[in-house]
């Protein structure tokens, strides 16, 4: 019987000092849901899938019903699941209104031959099974793309320069992060999953990491299990949480996470954020970003949580 161990994050980045305490608090939430059903010798599937819900349930987190909003101010949320033992997994995107998206997710893993189903087919899918509906639009998220469209209107914001020129040149054309669970349960068996809003005014229809196995996600039993969270396009391009998984191969958790994080940061630069658990239960946290809010949850070292990590 192997020690059941779950890991939870909440995104990385820059979280304003005066949201650390309700950040951690959800993490440590999320971590003790998923523990919970560890403890009760369920699957690490329904660990991480319970402890994702949790934060899509809580606003404070960019997932759910605290998804940011694209440049024309709609939720087109994202997630993923996969299963170690059987490498079955799947993703979901372009989400309107799915109240728990990770759930949905799961619903393609088990239910279709597919590993990625994206738009209103999907959640007809989700309504054939019963998931709720929710409207993801929150006063909060909206008072926020206001800010932020402005602020990119007016050269304040420099991370999407391409789209606003595209904006600029074609006339309207339309113009957060991540949270994530990684589990093992009691018979040594791993599983990931993820869930988004996505990068704030990004434009409709982009998909990033979350819903990509290799690059947001990756379980496998033989290797590890390993998230991502920040930049969605470094870590599709760099297929970082295969990459990490192939690293415990030979190395603790920890380490892998934190040679990745290099690997990242020498090609790629700031941005990224890298949770990894391997055979043996041991987890890893590394980013290059300033924060990253996490929670963990075993047998022996109990519930810890933080808001930075190895960097």
């Amino acid at each position: 019987m192997a020690n059941p161990t779950i890991i939870v994050h909440g995104g990385a980045g820059n979280w304003p000092k005066n949201k650390h305490a309700i950040g951690l608090s959800g993490v440590r939430k999320a971590a003790t849901r998923g523990f919970q059903i560890l403890q009760q010798g369920r699957s690490a599937i329904q660990a991480v899938e319970a402890a994702v819900i949790e934060m899509e349930d809580n606003p404070i987190f960019n997932a759910g019903k605290g998804s940011t909003l694209n440049f024309e101010g709609n939720v087109e949320a994202d997630a993923g699941i996969m299963d170690g033992k059987t490498l079955r997994g799947a993703g979901v995107a372009l989400l309107h209104q799915v109240k728990n998206p990770i759930s949905l997710a799961r619903i393609v893993m088990e239910k279709t031959d597919h590993a990625l189903l994206a738009g209103k087919t999907v959640e007809r899918l989700g309504e054939a099974y019963g998931l709720p509906k929710a409207n993801l639009r929150l006063p909060e998220r909206i008072r926020q793309w206001k800010q932020a469209r402005r602020e990119l209107e007016n050269g304040s914001i420099k991370y999407f320069s391409r789209n606003l020129k595209l904006v600029h040149d074609k006339g309207r054309l339309f113009l957060g992060d991540t949270v994530g669970a990684l589990a093992m349960d009691q018979r040594g068996n791993l599983a990931a999953a993820d869930s988004t809003g996505g990068v704030s005014l990004k434009l409709p229809g982009r998909i990033g990491d979350s819903p990509i196995l290799g690059a947001g996600l990756y379980a496998d039993n033989k290797l590890g299990a390993a998230t991502a969270t920040g930049v969605g396009e470094i870590a599709m391009r760099l297929v970082v949480s295969k990459a990490a998984c192939d690293e415990m191969q030979s190395l603790t958790a920890q380490r892998a996470a934190s040679k990745t994080v290099r690997h990242v940061t020498r090609l790629a630069g700031r941005g990224l954020g890298i949770l990894s658990l391997d055979r043996e239960g041991r987890y890893g946290i590394a980013h290059n970003t300033l924060h990253l809010c996490w929670a963990a949850e075993t047998k022996d070292k109990g519930l810890v949580s933080q808001m930075v990590g190895s960097r």
